[in-house]
């Protein structure tokens, strides 16, 4: 008896892929009955705190409001490279992609945060030196 390889291989050939998606609808409306009933959809209400407003359009945030008696405040910026206060370069300061800021700087001065680089005006009074300030880690 002979074998005819080629009608074989023309009928495996003309095959085509048969998906079964029931198994598939299954596991996901399984997941879907596990999400919703192991969710929370309870409505919470959310007090919104006096500090967290801003009282004016400039966008700082008013220090005096904040909690505690900090001197200087730390502020991150994602890939600080640069800080400059009043035109002088600080860079020096820079730890951990933060920078201590003092907080009267914050309140009466002006504060520019830029991709990478922060640029500070510091009111009169106050120097570059005292304005900023490496933030211990």
């Amino acid at each position: 008896m002979a074998i005819d390889v080629k009608r074989h291989k023309k009928k495996v050939l003309d095959q085509k892929p048969n998906i079964n998606l029931v198994p598939f609808i299954d596991i996901l409306f399984t997941i879907m009955i596990f999400l919703v009933v192991t969710s929370n959809f309870s409505a919470t209400d959310v007090q919104a705190d006096d500090s967290d407003v801003v009282s004016d359009a400039t966008g700082k945030p008013n220090v005096t409001d904040v909690s505690g008696d900090q001197e200087y405040y730390v502020v991150p910026v994602a890939n600080l490279h640069k800080v400059t206060v009043n035109g002088q370069d600080r860079s020096d300061v820079i730890a951990g992609g933060a920078v201590g800021v003092q907080a009267k700087v914050i309140d009466e001065g002006q504060v520019i945060i830029k991709p990478g680089e922060i640029e500070i005006t510091t009111p009169a009074g106050i120097s570059p030196e005292v304005a900023v300030h490496r933030p211990e880690l």
